[in-house]
Parts: C-alpha cells; sequence; structure tokens
C-alpha cells in the first residue's frame, strides 16, 4: 500500500480523496495554485505544495510541476480525480516513465477510451452499438462540414479529451457550424489543454443513463449498476439518481454486460464509467467512456455499500477486486444535486465572491461533499461547483422528499448559488413521475426565476428596514441579543455587509 498519495486536483474532489486518504492510513498531499492558497484541500491536506498562477494551463494542467511536487514530496502515486489531468493518456504515460503510479487506468487503454474519438472505433470493432458520428479527429472546416451533412443536422459538437459537457454544442444547422467549432475548441483547450474536437450526431430528446465499472489489473470487470442523468444544463449533469426510473431488471442486465464488455475490449483497468444514450423505443447507443472517477459517484455508494474512491487506491496498490458480480446488490435509492456558484436568474452567470455564511444541512441518509467553507473566495478561474448534496431513502419518493427537504436547509450567503433552482427541478411533477430527458431543463425551465425579481426587491427593502429597526433598538452603547444582553451575536451583528443572495 502507498504511504503517500499526491491528489492533482481541487475543491470538493480533492477533499473527497483526501478523506479517503486519511481512512486508509495514507498520507496526503494538495497542490493549488495562487487563487487556491486558501481552499478547503490545502487546509485538510498533510502537506500541499503551490504549483503555479491561476490559469489551469500554468498550474492543474502543468504536468511538470505536478510530478515535481511528487517527486519533491516522495509521493508514490497520483490521484487525478475528475477534469484536468484526469483523461489525459499522456500525463499517465509521463507517472509511468516517471515511476510514480497513476491511479486511474493504464497509459495504454486511456489511450483508447479517454479520447472520445479512439473510444468510438474501440466500440464498433468489439460489436457494441455507438452514436452515428466522426471516426477521426476534426482536421479542416471543410472535413467537418461534410461530416455535418453526411450526419444531417442537428449534430454535436465535442472535445475529443475530457467530458464533463465541456466543449459540447449543439447545432441545428450550417450557418451555425463555425461559431459552435470555435467555442467548443476555446473551452475543451482551456478545461483539457487540447483542442481537438468532432462531431456526433445529435439525438433528440433521449435520457443519459450510465454504468459504474471497476476493473482490476487482472482483467476482473465488474459494473455496479447504473446512474440516470438525463437532468443537464449546458450538457453538464447536474441531479443524478440511482436506480434510473426508466429500467427494468431485464434492460438494467443487457446494459450492464455491454458496459462491462466495452471496458474489456479496451484492456480497462481502474474504476470507470460507460455513457449511454437510451431513446424512446428503449434502444441504448454507447455515448462514450468516462476514464475516471465521476462526480455522481457517490450515489452509487450509497446504495452498494461500495467506496470508490477506496477501490481505486486499492486496485493502484494491485490489488484484486475482492467481490464478483454476483455479490453486488442495489438497496435503496439515492440522488445527488450538484450545487453550483451559478445565479440561475441570470442565465446561470458565475458568481464567485467571499462566502459569508454556510450551513450544511444534516440528518439520516444526507451526505454533503463539499469544497469550500464560511468566508472562502470563490474565485472566477475553475469550474463553479461548490459542493454536492447526496440523499439515500428506502425507495425514489421517500428520497425525492428527503432531497427537497434538505436542499430547504442548504444556506450559503454572499454568492448566488443554484440550491432554489435544485428544489424545484426536485418537486417538478414530471421528474417526480420518472419521466425526465436531456430536454427537461430546457423544456420546463427556459427562464427560471425571472419573474422573482420584483419580489427578491421587496425583501430586501424588508431586510434593510428590519436592519435599522434593530440599530435604532440597540442605541449607540451597543446592540442588543435575542436575551436582551449587549452585544448579542446575529446575523445581523456577525455577517457583516451583506445582502440576500447577493454578494456581501
Amino acid at each position: 500500500m502507498f504511504g503517500k498519495i499526491l491528489i492533482a486536483n481541487r475543491g470538493e474532489i480533492a477533499v473527497r480523496v483526501i478523506k479517503a486518504c486519511r481512512e486508509m492510513g495514507i498520507g496526503s498531499v494538495a497542490v493549488y495554485s495562487e487563487a487556491d492558497a486558501a481552499g478547503l484541500h490545502v487546509r485538510l491536506a498533510d502537506e500541499a505544495v503551490p504549483v503555479g498562477p491561476p490559469p489551469a494551463v500554468e498550474s492543474y494542467l502543468n504536468m511538470e510541476r505536478i510530478l515535481e511536487a511528487a517527486r519533491a514530496t516522495g509521493a508514490e502515486a497520483i490521484h487525478p480525480g475528475y477534469g484536468f489531468l484526469s483523461e489525459n493518456a499522456a500525463f499517465a504515460r509521463l507517472c509511468e516513465e516517471r515511476g510514480v503510479v497513476f491511479i486511474g487506468p493504464n497509459s495504454r487503454a486511456l489511450g483508447l477510451v479517454g479520447d472520445k474519438v479512439r473510444a468510438r472505433q474501440t466500440m464498433e470493432k468489439a460489436g457494441i452499438p455507438t452514436v452515428p458520428g466522426m471516426t477521426s479527429v476534426a482536421t479542416t472546416l471543410e472535413e467537418i462540414r461534410a461530416a455535418a451533412r453526411t450526419l444531417g443536422y442537428p449534430v454535436m459538437v465535442k472535445a475529443s479529451a475530457g467530458g464533463g459537457g465541456k466543449g459540447m454544442r449543439i447545432v441545428c444547422d450550417e450557418d451555425g457550424l463555425v461559431p459552435a467549432l470555435e467555442a467548443g475548441r476555446r473551452e475543451a483547450k482551456s478545461a483539457f489543454g487540447d483542442d481537438s474536437v468532432y462531431l456526433e450526431k445529435y439525438i433528440e430528446e433521449p435520457r443519459h443513463v450510465e454504468f459504474q465499472v471497476l476493473a482490476d489489473n487482472r482483467g476482473h470487470t465488474v459494473h455496479l449498476f447504473e446512474r440516470e442523468c438525463s437532468i443537464q444544463r449546458r450538457h453538464q449533469k447536474i441531479v443524478e439518481e440511482t436506480p434510473s426510473p426508466a429500467l427494468d431488471p431485464e434492460l438494467r442486465a443487457r446494459m450492464g454486460e455491454t458496459a462491462v464488455r466495452a471496458m474489456r475490449a479496451a484492456g480497462y483497468n481502474n474504476a470507470g464509467t460507460v455513457e449511454f444514450l437510451l431513446d424512446k423505443d428503449r434502444r441504448f447507443y454507447f455515448l462514450e467512456v468516462n476514464a475516471r472517477l465521476q462526480v455522481e459517484h457517490p450515489v452509487t455508494e450509497l446504495t452498494t455499500g461500495v467506496d470508490l474512491v477506496r477501490q481505486q487506491i486499492l486496485i493502484a496498490s494491485g490489488a484484486d477486486l475482492s467481490f464478483c458480480q454476483e455479490d453486488l446488490r442495489q438497496r435503496g435509492h439515492a440522488v445527488e444535486c450538484r450545487i453550483y456558484a451559478e445565479d440561475p436568474k441570470t442565465n446561470f452567470l458565475p458568481s464567485p465572491g467571499r462566502i459569508a455564511f454556510l450551513r450544511e444541512p444534516k440528518g439520516p441518509g444526507i451526505r454533503f461533499d463539499s469544497g469550500v467553507y464560511e468566508g472562502f473566495e470563490v474565485p472566477v478561474y475553475y469550474d463553479p461547483i461548490l459542493a454536492k448534496l447526496i440523499v439515500w431513502a428506502e425507495d425514489r419518493e421517500a428520497a425525492l422528499r428527503r432531497m427537497s427537504a434538505a436542499l430547504d436547509d442548504c444556506a450559503i450567503l454572499g454568492i448566488h448559488t443554484t440550491a432554489g433552482f435544485l428544489k424545484d427541478v426536485v418537486d417538478h411533477p414530471e421528474f417526480r413521475a420518472g419521466r425526465a430527458t436531456t430536454s427537461f431543463i430546457g423544456k420546463f425551465f427556459p427562464s427560471w426565476g425571472r419573474g422573482e425579481e420584483e419580489e427578491d426587491r421587496e425583501r430586501l427593502a424588508l431586510a434593510a428596514v428590519a436592519y435599522e429597526a434593530l440599530a435604532r433598538t440597540a442605541g449607540p452603547k451597543g446592540r442588543l441579543g435575542r436575551d436582551g444582553n449587549k452585544d448579542g451575536a446575529t446575523p445581523w451583528t456577525t455577517l457583516g455587509r451583506w445582502r440576500a443572495g447577493g454578494e456581501s
């Protein structure tokens, strides 16, 4: 087993891996950019090493600086988390060459499936049904135009490296092709250090269902069932659940077997996810492999009892899987909501700034995976995810009620967040009925909260009046607490200048 692991990431996923290391008695090393010097992962790790300026290409995507930090601290392994270098075959190969264990698939497998185009080629050879699309990375505009005409509009521009919705654009006609390509390439370059893209046929209103897979170094491969990820905004998942309300036992078994076959075809090891699109006729198509831990991995952990980060570390250290497919069962229902520092009322613009107050929801069956704390300054440079709220209950209806209540209990002041929007999504009758597709947000929430702006102004005005009334009651010698004593601590006296739902 490793004595020390470096986590080549930031935010909530870095915190998650650090906690797993602590439970396993393994030392942890955090890396951080100048913008993350006060990050929660920096505070929690046993050691922390600066790796460069705020832009990701100069810090979290800088392979040499990451490897130098591992060498300097004596870390035997690197956990890449998700995003950044997690699906970069060149980085995995560099780790192998430098004698550092990459906690993820081997570089050959990662080269096959971490690149989405090569993954499609591999799956087609293995006879696995795929979404129609290009079988090579686009090189010229004319080649792309020809491919789009052959596929037929609408098409999807996709980044060949990475995932998480980065670099994805829907194109409805030829006039929109060039702007979509340019935007997709820019975003892919910023997120993954690779601007290569390709085209796929856009399948309208499918469900997005993925299967979690684990494979040890001897080829023993199992799936840990599915996750329903159809609730998406800008092609990025925001609500995930398991089991999927769309699958019956027979379809679940077929899709799970296909996922295992896909990973075996690539010679895959460690944790990964096979993603499918499920159409209205219940036909499923291979979409891509996410060759890393997924943001939504906790829902699988809660329903199977398997700690996926622990399994990643064990497999990377050379251990065999201690269970087989027949040992795995789904128990109960789990739902995850991703809470972002974004303003849903202004088309989800990022909302950086200082978190003035944070109250985490607590209670039976509630898990809050967070990368922030009260007083933390949310930077502008990275994906704005703050935390993941996950709940478990005996059945889907109970889990959705628990999630709705937990979102009510979650309070983050000083910046805008998506918590209120997520509650409306979870409470929506169409979602409650289990009928959501990937078009759900666009169809039912095209302009969430726009009509509440006047209401917000009224609430702020009332808050200002209340503040003035409290100040007058306290008088010039000090404010009164709830028990009548002077200088009692209240939100009015402890948070400084603030406004509800806005920057402090």
